[in-house]
């Protein structure tokens, strides 16, 4: 079983592909059913929920798009009906097109802050109500990203992971008194398909080679951490970054 945390189950949003799909995979080795929330690509999920079966846990598709509260409300229900409660939730989906800001629309400024920072706040929401109502704590993992630190083709991004790390901590506040932690992640450039939007393989491996360790991340490192701040190993951090980036940036 998992690192002081046996038998959970655990909802992670975003989890068709990238860190999402590492998550899954890493809190069912770890000994934990899990939820496989996705949006658009069925194949995808369905190969993450056979790798969370394969290892002997139980696994739900729950398709669905954060970016509407009522859709948050879905997916968590969702996962309870079908797993029986919730006890962790990963909050992974998220969204960066690259824009310039000069160039920046009312339309996407709206869509980015809708899934990130408002489907963040809201699965979360959520999830904790579902929690308190079956009278147990639980724990709460946010995705916020080293983009916090500003980018010029996500000011819109940039904003939700700032975002991020704001309801982190009031929602750790709130949530105390039930028992239910919440931290945040901020992971620096990942090896997986969200930064090749909007880079050349070139242009991330030049990247990579200027962090202090010299090399992008792996989504399943991304993935150890989350397992690990769900963990009763981290029963006394909330409201806490973790910040996992090479040495890139330094908090």
């Amino acid at each position: 079983m998992g690192a002081g945390m046996a038998n959970k189950v655990v909802l992670v949003t975003g989890a068709q592909q990238g860190i999402g799909a590492a998550c899954a995979r890493a809190f069912a080795a770890a000994g934990h059913d899990v939820a496989v929330n996705w949006l658009d690509n069925q194949a995808d999920a369905e190969a993450v929920a056979a790798a969370v079966r394969a290892v002997g846990r139980r696994a739900a598709l729950i398709q669905g798009d954060v970016g509407s509260v009522q859709g948050c409300q879905a997916i968590v229900q969702g996962a309870r009906d079908a797993l029986g409660r919730i006890d962790v939730l990963v909050n992974n989906a998220g969204i960066f097109p690259r824009v310039p800001f000069l160039d920046m629309t009312e339309e996407e400024w709206d869509r980015v802050l809708g899934v990130n920072l408002k489907g963040s706040a809201f699965a979360a929401q959520a999830a904790a109500r579902a929690m308190v109502a079956d009278g147990h704590g639980g724990a709460i993992v946010n995705l916020s990203s080293s983009a916090i630190r500003g980018t010029p083709v996500g000011v819109h991004y940039s904003a939700t992971k700032n975002g991020v790390v704001g309801i982190t901590r009031s929602m750790a506040l709130a949530l105390a008194p039930h028992g239910i932690r919440v931290n945040a992640i901020a992971p620096g450039t990942t090896d997986t398909a969200q930064p090749r939007y909007g880079n050349t393989e070139d242009e991330l491996q030049a990247m990579a080679r200027t962090l202090p360790l010299g090399r992008m991340g792996k989504p399943e490192e991304i993935a150890d951490l989350a397992v690990w701040l769900a963990s009763d190993q981290a029963a006394w951090v909330t409201g806490q970054v973790w910040h996992i980036n090479g040495g890139g940036y330094m908090a």
